[in-house]
């Protein structure tokens, strides 16, 4: 399996990381380049996620609860104001609710299942970035970090950009998975939501159609994760993260990479 994969690796133009984790056998991994550092991309939202939810359970926020939707955040360099582009963004449904009151909950669905940058930055700010980041430190993972929203140019050109290494995906991906990101009900309304993701073209691609993916994918330019929690008919379940940057042909490499889930895939149902 492992010289497989390698090869599957060596076949693309550009950088890749996976880590792979049996959650019905913990010892049964495989992880490669697993400590290197790549730009988090939208994969930095289930972090947020669960920081939502940990917030809720400490009594300071509630989810139910609305707040008005402003498209206007400061960046982290120096405090200046920056807005959204529509154009950039997966998410054009939530732009026509600016000005009005929008649950935090469903500003959460949005952030996880069409990557809404808007939501993201909103719910960013109310969570407050370092302690999402103090989260997963609290959950073993070590070198991610969510430094900020997205779109913050300014931060970007110094290099303040949210990063993350496919370990400590895979740690936040086991940690939802069994439990240990919340309360069982948490994870599991978690789980559901990462299920109800709308970009599938890189875990779930090639993967039966009974087969589960609780998942959350990334891309800008070059870069192209998928982060998720694979569950087959037969009770089986595990957690594979693929991340990806210089990569030359974005539709080859995104195929490529669906074939490394795929063989994952294979090893576990066979």
């Amino acid at each position: 399996m492992e010289d497989k994969v390698h090869a599957q690796i060596d076949s693309i133009e550009g950088n890749v990381a996976v880590a792979f984790l049996n959650l019905s056998d913990p010892t049964d991994t495989l992880y490669i380049n697993e400590n290197e550092e790549f730009h988090a991309a939208s994969t930095m939202k289930v972090p947020v996620m669960i920081e939502l939810f940990k917030q809720k359970e400490e009594g300071k926020i509630n989810l139910n609860d609305s707040i008005l939707l402003i498209n206007e955040f400061k960046s982290i360099v120096d405090g200046s104001s920056y807005s959204m582009d529509i154009g950039d963004d997966s998410d054009d449904v939530i732009y026509n609710k600016i000005n009005t009151q929008v649950a935090l909950k469903d500003l959460m669905y949005n952030m996880i299942t069409v990557s809404s940058n808007l939501a993201t930055n909103v719910l960013i700010e109310l969570v407050d970035a370092k302690k999402v980041t103090a989260t997963m430190r609290d959950l073993g993972a070590e070198n991610i970090e969510v430094l900020r929203g997205v779109e913050d140019q300014k931060a970007y050109d110094l290099g303040l950009s949210n990063s993350t290494t496919a370990k400590d995906l895979l740690i936040i991906m086991e940690a939802i998975a069994t439990n240990k990101a919340g309360t069982k009900e948490d994870c599991n309304d978690m789980i559901a939501i990462l299920k109800d993701q709308r970009f599938n073209d890189l875990i779930p691609r090639d993967l039966p159609k009974n087969v589960e993916v609780a998942h959350k994918t990334g891309w800008i330019t070059g870069v192209h994760h998928d982060a998720g929690i694979v569950y087959l008919p037969d009770g089986q379940s595990y957690v594979l993260v693929l991340l990806s940057k210089n990569i030359q042909d974005s539709d080859k490499g995104t195929q490529q990479l669906a074939d490394i889930s795929k063989a994952f895939y294979d090893y576990m149902a066979h």
